[in-house]
């Protein structure tokens, strides 16, 4: 488990953080499966969308 799993699961439960602001700390705070685990939704690279 990433170390900012905790903290970046508890700021959205608490409704300090949006669904993008935990997808933009995929990678750099969570893995793609914490995002998962935190949001209930596959995580999706906006990188290959483009």
């Amino acid at each position: 488990m990433s170390k900012n799993y905790a903290k970046v699961k508890r700021y959205y439960d608490s409704s300090l953080w949006s669904v993008a602001m935990v997808h933009a700390a995929v990678g750099k705070w969570i893995t793609a499966e914490e995002y998962k685990k935190i949001t209930g939704t596959k995580y999706e690279n906006s990188q290959n969308n483009k």
